[in-house]
């Protein structure tokens, strides 16, 4: 039987598998400089999760979810994105009581859409995001959006833009909405079904269809920024002033709209402008969405987050020519010539890896010569040679692969020896 991988799947391998390592890792690293706590979340919800909170004229209800009955005949849905997960969590565990506020968490995980695959996009990715939940004050806004920023900087991204909108609050996207509906509904019959369905329910997201992003009445449309109240304003001129403070270049487009239903005020994303990086350049998304968590059943809290799939964050990468240097290398490789020796670096070189080095044998009993190369590939600091001689005078000898200098060392202090002579 030959069974493949599922379409929009991908595995990772060694060698490719510590990219998303090093990316993970600035990204905890970041977090915890920023003080967010990591929270887990399960892989599936109950499908109402998602009805209430993305948004049922969305594309991810509408058209991406993966969606099954269990055997108690629950409607269950794998996560399609992780703020309803993590907000659902943030209600049900009452972390609105926490002492320290605002709770500040970031999640990490594969994600699951049923989409067309294409370079970047799977339907199954695995997202990193963040949620800041309890402050209404614009200065976390500024600040979800540098910790985004600070991340792909950290790994040398450079051809970077952050694009930044107001959604405003209630009655400011209420105005909008009335404004939108007027100017798209004596010609709607023009559009696609998804965007004449999405007219009364949730005229904005017109804005953000694919299909018919050339038509006429997309370059026409109301802005909301036309429509945002003084209060709105003054927050989203509060936002723009503290990007400036952290001399964090932006541009305002009026025509972002984030794809999910729960957003107000602050939008945000950030984009690849490297060339050859694909038609679709957005990396990262995010903003506020101060309705949610009363939504989910929760106490009135403001919140605000950010989104990116990993495999877009490699791509880029990519696409930028950044050669990420990660395979330092191991400490030690045990070459062995004869039997005994050879028995000798079972118990040698699980010392060496309890004292905290990385190490290898030879498990093939293949020649010196061989062992040699093997120990070239692993790009080992030391190479160890243990023979029958050296077994019975109690000595290894100890080579530096980057000098070739050499030295024999007592067998039975070995390991100490070895942590004098590379610091470890």
């Amino acid at each position: 039987m030959n069974i493949h991988i599922p379409r929009g799947t991908q595995d990772i391998l060694p060698g490719e598998v510590e990219k998303w390592q090093l990316i993970e890792k600035k990204a905890r690293e970041l977090c915890e400089k920023f003080q967010y706590k990591e929270i887990r979340t399960p892989i599936f919800e109950h499908t109402e999760l998602f009805l209430r909170s993305v948004g049922d004229t969305t594309d991810i209800v509408q058209k991406e979810m993966y969606t099954f009955q269990d055997k108690g005949d629950r409607s269950l849905t794998l996560r399609p994105e992780g703020t309803a997960s993590t907000v659902r969590s943030f209600v049900e565990n009452k972390m609105f009581g926490y002492a320290d506020q605002p709770v500040k968490l970031f999640y990490m995980g594969p994600m699951f859409r049923y989409e067309r695959p294409q370079a970047g996009r799977y339907r199954q990715f695995v997202q990193f995001g963040v949620e800041a939940l309890g402050s209404a004050d614009p200065a976390i806004d500024a600040e979800v959006i540098a910790l985004a920023m600070s991340i792909y900087q950290s790994l040398g991204l450079k051809q970077l833009k952050l694009i930044v909108n107001s959604l405003g609050d209630k009655e400011s996207r209420q105005a909008h909405k009335d404004a939108l509906i007027n100017h798209f509904k004596p010609r709607i019959e023009e559009f696609c079904s998804d965007c004449q369905n999405r007219l009364e329910k949730n005229p904005m997201r017109i804005l953000d269809c694919k299909k018919d992003r050339e038509h006429e009445l997309m370059k026409s449309a109301p802005s909301i920024l036309d429509f945002l109240n003084e209060d709105s304003k003054k927050y989203f001129d509060k936002v723009q002033k503290y990007l400036t403070d952290l001399d964090i270049k932006f541009e305002v487009d009026p025509n972002l709209v984030r794809g999910l239903d729960y957003y107000n005020h602050t939008a945000f994303e950030i984009m690849s402008e490297s060339e050859g990086f694909g038609a679709i350049t957005t990396l990262c998304g995010g903003g506020r969405y101060n309705g949610l968590v009363e939504e989910l059943g929760g106490p009135e809290t403001p919140g605000i987050g950010f989104a990116f799939s990993v495999e877009r964050f490699i791509a880029a990468l990519g696409a930028e020519k950044i050669d990420l240097q990660m395979d330092e290398g191991i400490d030690c490789y045990l070459v062995s010539l004869g039997e005994e020796a050879k028995d000798y670096t079972v118990g040698l070189l699980h010392k060496l890896r309890r004292e905290g080095f990385s190490a290898e044998r030879d498990y093939l009993d293949r020649k010196i010569k061989t062992q040699f190369k093997a120990a070239d590939r692993l790009k080992a600091k030391y190479v160890a040679v243990l023979g029958e001689d050296e077994l019975k005078a109690n000595k290894i000898n100890l080579k530096s692969m980057e000098t070739g200098e050499q030295k024999e060392v007592p067998l039975d202090s070995f390991v100490e020896e070895f942590k004098s002579i590379v610091k470890h």
